[in-house]
């Protein structure tokens, strides 16, 4: 049956005149902040996050009102918020869309989010290679900026808000939310040490916000339709519309906005379209975004939730979905993930720094033909002394997609040392 959804964060995206202040504003923008400023307290704001059952969109689907609510609230220090706009997660593309296309929605879910911490101070840290929707969001800032929603006293009150763009570099690693910090200060986007969290202990040692771009633009829906508006939506555990930017094998690729309880089956035959060449089967999809497992062609009746895909050892990540028909080599996806993950490595970590070097070169030897079978076990082996023994995350995204590859496409991996070579006929109009 058809998926059908009316669009929240995504229902002007293909008016062009939608980034700009005034038709923004015509379509009741602002309104939302405005309220937030004037007549919601700051402790009220985080309850109604709260109770709408925001989690973050950025990949690991934190409660966002439990985030807000560890700002400490006796500190002596200036609290900042940081809007994390890097989207460098291979297969995602949905904050993008929001940047160049809605700039003024994430704006206003800025403003909501500094009142509810006590921010007085707002970066918008955005990926490097984003250089049009850079200029997107200036433009929609300067456009705030003249009529009072940023600067000094906004909307007649006393609450004051600057806010600031910096271009990251293109790192990978700056997207996790302690190298960027480090980069915002200008240093080398190195991942910290946890604990202190970032809400204690963050930008220039203050207290400091970390939101998503997509998590941000939730915020005015909520203020004006209500926390159990949202809390209608989705799942018991995943609450409030999604974005879900699917790629790959599919006819109709590009940025969907569904609930949570939607399944994968749907998203790919009903919304999608189906394969792009109906003569080939479905193989596999990466759920997540290129660090979350891979999942079969028989696992995707399952919801795209955050709890429903932990049950197939995967995770909705940033919900890039990547489909894969029977065309696709297995061992060449590991291959071309891990070497991404081997590039990006900010080699703060022997087991990153090393290990991802040397999972690759395994791998190119079963692609090739030349492994032996313990090979095999030997890149899981390898895998599990690198999961978790690092300081960020980065370790797990680089090994988990080569768990799920082996674990899922085991006999295809053997195959690949039993015919000196790659099995499957390549057809590389379409793989490549």
């Amino acid at each position: 049956m058809a998926v059908e959804f009316e669009p929240v964060l995504t229902k002007y995206v293909d008016d062009p005149e939608q980034a700009k202040l005034s038709k923004y504003v015509e379509r009741g923008g602002y309104k939302a902040a405005e309220k937030a400023v004037k007549s919601i307290l700051p402790d009220d704001l985080i309850s109604i996050v709260k109770e709408s059952k925001l989690r973050g969109r950025g990949g690991a689907g934190f409660p966002t009102g439990v985030k807000w609510g560890f700002v400490p609230k006796d500190s002596d220090k200036p609290v900042y918020l940081t809007v994390n706009a890097d989207e460098s997660e291979p297969g995602t593309f949905k904050d993008r869309l929001l940047i160049e296309k809605d700039p003024h929605q994430l704006l206003e879910g800025t403003i909501i989010a500094a009142k509810a911490v006590g921010c007085e101070t707002a970066y918008i840290y955005i990926r490097g290679e984003f250089y049009y929707g850079t200029k997107v969001l200036q433009k929609a800032i300067e456009e705030a900026y003249e009529k009072n929603y940023l600067g000094k006293n906004i909307f007649g009150t006393d609450m004051n808000l600057e806010v600031y763009i910096h271009r990251g570099a293109g790192a990978y690693i700056c997207g996790e939310e302690t190298a960027l910090l480090d980069s915002l200060e200008g240093k080398r986007g190195y991942p910290r040490m946890k604990p202190p969290f970032p809400a204690v202990v963050g930008l220039y040692e203050s207290p400091t916000v970390i939101n998503n771009v997509e998590t941000l633009c939730n915020l005015p829906h909520i203020i004006n339709r209500g926390a159990d508006w949202f809390a209608s939506i989705g799942t018991e555990h995943s609450k409030g519309p999604k974005l879900f930017a699917v790629s790959g094998h599919v006819k109709k690729p590009g940025v969907y906005e569904l609930p949570m309880s939607v399944r994968m089956r749907e998203l790919i035959y009903d919304v999608c379209g189906g394969m792009l060449d109906e003569n080939r089967k479905l193989k596999a999809v990466i759920p997540g975004g290129s660090s979350t497992p891979v999942i079969t062609a028989k696992e995707i009746d399952v919801e795209l939730c955050f709890d429903a895909l932990q049950e197939y050892k995967t995770m909705l990540g940033s919900a890039g979905v990547m489909v894969m028909d029977e065309s696709t080599c297995m061992v060449d996806a590991a291959i071309n993930i891990t070497r991404f993950y081997v590039h990006e490595s900010c080699g703060q970590c022997t087991p990153c720094r090393e290990g991802g070097k040397w999972l690759l070169r395994i791998l190119q030897t079963i692609e090739k033909g030349t492994a032996k079978k313990e090979d095999i076990d030997l890149l899981l082996d390898i895998c599990e002394n690198i999961e978790g023994k690092t300081v960020c995350p980065f370790g797990e995204a680089m090994v988990w997609p080569i768990q799920g590859f082996v674990n899922k496409f085991r006999k295809e991996f053997e195959e690949h040392i039993e015919n000196r070579g790659c099995p499957i006929e390549k057809d590389r109009s379409i793989r490549r």
